[in-house]
């Protein structure tokens, strides 16, 4: 199983290491933040659109489509009580390609990237533990 792991900062900023990166995350403002970095919310998005993007240039590229200028835009709202994002909506503009027939063909592409699959068909809850100094200096993580 893959690990990615984000520590806290002393300006409050956090840093994540993804392989050879490092990545500077802040909160956002209503917390704090001070947009010295993305949220985690739009580091979510950023996921989702980078994705869609990588799988939907590889198509095109083995179809022989433009990608020259391709972009994909990420669009949600913030709601609160449970605080999540709803109304994702994902754009992916082709401005030098004709895609003829092949528009329903990109959209199938696009929804199989791994990150819209995980939002499309995760029912499944997250995850998650709790770590004390007791747990983590017993070696019991």
């Amino acid at each position: 199983m893959t690990t990615i792991t984000t520590v806290s900062r002393d300006d409050g900023t956090f840093e994540t290491a993804v392989g050879d990166h490092r990545l500077v995350i802040d909160a956002p403002a209503s917390m704090g933040g001070s947009s010295r970095g993305p949220t985690s919310v739009e580091l979510f998005a950023t996921s989702l659109g980078s994705c869609v993007a990588a799988f939907v240039a590889d198509y095109c590229r083995r179809a022989k489509l433009d990608t020259t200028g391709l972009s994909v835009d990420v669009h949600y709202e913030l709601v609160d009580e449970p605080t999540r994002l709803v109304d994702l909506e994902v754009t992916i503009n082709l401005p030098n390609a004709d895609v003829g027939d092949r528009r329903e063909a990109i959209s199938r592409v696009a929804e199989h990237c791994p990150v819209h699959e995980t939002v499309e068909y995760t029912l499944e809850a997250i995850g998650l533990e709790v770590r004390d100094r007791t747990v983590l200096t017993a070696g019991l993580a």
